[in-house]
C-alpha cells in the first residue's frame, strides 16, 4: 500500500480525496463509539448493547440515511437497520451486514490501554471492537459519505440497506429469526458481509467462504459413583479409558477424520483458489510462533496445505476432556463419568443435521456395553462460500485492487459465521468485504485496528458502489438470455 495520491483523474482519485476530507470527523465518531462496552455475551453488559445500537442508528440518520431503525424486540438484542435508496428505479440492491456486539475483555490486567477508553497510537486506533466489527461497519459508512461526495449524488447508485446485529459474538442465535420475522424490509440482490480480514499488509485478499460448525459433548457414564481403583480396578469398566479410546479413534493416521460418511458432501476448492492460497506470502514457521503457543510443528490431514486445512478442509477437534480427580496429588479411583467436548468445522456442502447423524452413530460405534453414552449437541452453523466468478465478488476484488494499488488474491475464512443463513434466508449470493489484519488481535486483549486500513477499505467501498450497476446489470443481462 502506498501514501501516494492517485493522479488525477484515475478512477479512485476522487474517492481518495473525500475520504482524506471525512477521515478526521470519522475517528472521532468511531472512537465515541468504541467507548460503549457492548459486550452482548456477559448480560449485565446487555443495556450497553441497547446503547451501542441507538448510537448507530443517531449516527446513520446525522449522515442523512432515509431510514433507520432499531429493532429492540423479542429475544434477540437490539438490531439496527438502515435503507437508502438509489433514485434509479433499476439499481441493485445491496444489504450490508455487520455487528456491533463486542467481546468480553478479560483478562483485563492485559490491555495496555483500558479497553473503552480509545486510544490512538500512530496509526492504531485501541479498543475491544476496534477491528470485529464497529470499526469495520464505520468504515461502511464512511465509504457511503465518500461515495455521494466523489460523485455529487443525492443517493448513491446502489440501493443501501444496513442489518448491524447485536448477537455475533454470542453466534447470532436469533438472526434467522430476525430474518424471517423481517425478511421483506431485508429484500435485496445482494449481500456483503463487512467482518473478515485481508492476508497481511502486503498480501491484499478477498475472503471467499467461511466453515460452518457444530459443537458436541459426549459422557460416558457407568455405575452411580466414583469406586476405590484397588478393590473395583481391573474388574469394572472404566469411562475415562473407554471415552480416550472414541477420541482417539476420531482420526485416523492420515490425520482425516474417521467419523463414517464424514467426507461424502465435501466440496472441494477451485482450481483459481488453490493456486491463490498457493501464491500467499505464507511463513508456516512465522504462523506456527505467532500466537506464542511454542508450537514448532504443524499437522494434520495429509495432502493439504496448513492453509487449506484451516480454509477449506473439514476438522473434527477435542476441546476438552474432563474425567475423575484433578485436585493435588493422587486419588486412586475408577471415575464413574467422563465428558469430552468436540467442535466439527465444516465445508461446503456439508450439512449440521447430517454430521450430527453421524457423530451419534460414531459414538454409539464406540460404546462399550458396560458403559452408558449422552451426546449433546450445541451450536451449529452452515458453511458459505462464494463463487469466485460471480460479477460481485470480482467487484470487490477490483475495488481493493484500486484503493490499495496491488494484486488482489482470494482466500477463505478458517471461522463461522452468519454468512449462510443470510444467503439461504433470503435468497441471494452472500459476498465478503472485510480490511482487518491477522494482527489486530480480535477477541484478545489489546485489539486495535490501523486507521489507514479502513480508511483505504472505504475508498474501495466508495469506488465498489460506484461499479456495482453496471457489472450487477451485466450479470442480469447474462441469466435473460
Amino acid at each position: 500500500m502506498t501514501d501516494e495520491a492517485p493522479p488525477e483523474g484515475s478512477p479512485i482519485a476522487a474517492e481518495r480525496d473525500a475520504v482524506t476530507a471525512l477521515a478526521p470527523d470519522y475517528v472521532v465518531r468511531l472512537r465515541e463509539w468504541l467507548s460503549i462496552p457492548s459486550i452482548g455475551t456477559d448480560p449485565a453488559h446487555h443495556p450497553d448493547v441497547g446503547r451501542s445500537a441507538e448510537w448507530l442508528a443517531e449516527a446513520l440518520r446525522a449522515d442523512g440515511w432515509p431510514t433507520v431503525e432499531v429493532w429492540d424486540g423479542g429475544p434477540a438484542l437490539p438490531a439496527v437497520y438502515a435503507h437508502w435508496p438509489a433514485a434509479e428505479p433499476d439499481a441493485p440492491t445491496v444489504l450490508v451486514y455487520g455487528h456491533h456486539d463486542v467481546q468480553p475483555v478479560d483478562p483485563i490486567e492485559l490491555w495496555r490501554h483500558p479497553p473503552f477508553e480509545p486510544t490512538l497510537v500512530g496509526d492504531e486506533l485501541f479498543a475491544r471492537g476496534a477491528s470485529d466489527d464497529k470499526g469495520q461497519v464505520a468504515m461502511h459508512l464512511l465509504g457511503l459519505r465518500a461515495h455521494l461526495a466523489a460523485t455529487g449524488r443525492m443517493s448513491p447508485a446502489v440501493s443501501v440497506k444496513l442489518l448491524v446485529e447485536g448477537e455475533e459474538e454470542s453466534g447470532s442465535p436469533h438472526i434467522l429469526e430476525l430474518i424471517r420475522a423481517h425478511r421483506d424490509r431485508l429484500a435485496c440482490d445482494l449481500v456483503v458481509v463487512t467482518d473478515t480480514a485481508v492476508f497481511n499488509r502486503d498480501a491484499i485478499t478477498v475472503v471467499t467462504g467461511q466453515r460452518g460448525l457444530v459443537e458436541a459433548e459426549v459422557t460416558f457414564t457407568s455405575g452411580t459413583m466414583d469406586l476405590h481403583s484397588g478393590r473395583f480396578g481391573g474388574a469394572v469398566p472404566n469411562p475415562a479409558v473407554e471415552l480416550a479410546k472414541l477420541v482417539a479413534a476420531l482420526h485416523d493416521d492420515d490425520g482425516r477424520v474417521a467419523v463414517p460418511g464424514f467426507y461424502d458432501d465435501v466440496r472441494l476448492p477451485s482450481d483459481v483458489e488453490r493456486a491463490d492460497f498457493a501464491g500467499l506470502p505464507f511463513d508456516e514457521a512465522a504462523w506456527l510462533a505467532g500466537p506464542g503457543a511454542g508450537v514448532t510443528e504443524a499437522t494434520g490431514e495429509a495432502g493439504w496445505s496448513s492453509l487449506e486445512r484451516t480454509w477449506v478442509r473439514p476438522t473434527a477437534e477435542v476441546n476438552g476432556l474432563v474425567a475423575g480427580y484433578t485436585g493435588p496429588g493422587v486419588k486412586t479411583i475408577i471415575p464413574h463419568r467422563a465428558s469430552a467436548k468436540l467442535s466439527f468445522r465444516l465445508v461446503p456442502d456439508q450439512r449440521p443435521e447430517k454430521i450430527r447423524d453421524l457423530v451419534r452413530a460414531f459414538v454409539d460405534a464406540h460404546t462399550p456395553s458396560a458403559v452408558r453414552a449422552e451426546v449433546r449437541f450445541g451450536g451449529a452453523s452452515e458453511p458459505y462460500a462464494a463463487p469466485t466468478d460471480h460479477p460481485a465478488t470480482l467487484a470487490v476484488r477490483d475495488a481493493l485492487r484500486a484503493a490499495f494499488e496491488q494484486e488482489v488474491r482470494f482466500t477463505r475464512a478458517g471461522g463461522s459465521g452468519p454468512a449462510s443463513a443470510l444467503h439461504t434466508g433470503l435468497g441471494v449470493a452472500t459476498v465478503y468485504f472485510g480490511v482487518g489484519l491477522p494482527d489486530d488481535r480480535i477477541h484478545a486483549p489489546n485489539e486495535r485496528v490501523v486507521v489507514p486500513f479502513l480508511l483505504r477499505g472505504a475508498e474501495a467501498l466508495a469506488y465498489l458502489w460506484r461499479a456495482l450497476p453496471d457489472r450487477m446489470r451485466a450479470r442480469r443481462g447474462s441469466d435473460a438470455t
